[in-house]
């Protein structure tokens, strides 16, 4: 099981008592057993080569990233004025994409050579 955060909430034994009984009443919603494990495939036998194919492709290492809605932007290392940089990150959430839109606009209006 992962760490958890220090602030992750836990139910109170009342809370945890109505899950339960939520899960215990739902008729969709049973406990797997060693029966039902014993019938299980792994998912390669279980579906047809090209679906499997398919869904392996889907496989992402963690931290790997996604397809994108937008293009995917280029990190990099830039130095400015420690009071540049302190008003940039005073100005809050955004700051960087505030930096980067400024930036296409000054290549709008500037040779980029």
């Amino acid at each position: 099981m992962p760490k958890l955060k220090p602030e992750t909430i836990w139910p109170t034994p009342e809370e945890e008592a109505q899950i339960n009984g939520g899960i215990a009443a739902d008729p969709d919603s049973r406990e797997l057993d060693d029966q039902w494990f014993a019938k299980a495939k792994p998912a390669g036998e279980f579906f047809d080569p090209k679906t499997y194919a398919a869904l392996l492709s889907l496989k992402r290492r963690p931290g790997e990233r996604g397809p994108q809605k937008r293009p995917l932007k280029v990190p990099t290392t830039i130095r400015f004025d420690a009071e540049v940089l302190a008003a940039l990150k005073a100005s809050g959430r955004g700051w960087q994409t505030r930096v980067n839109d400024a930036m296409k606009d000054w290549l709008r209006t500037h040779s980029a050579v």
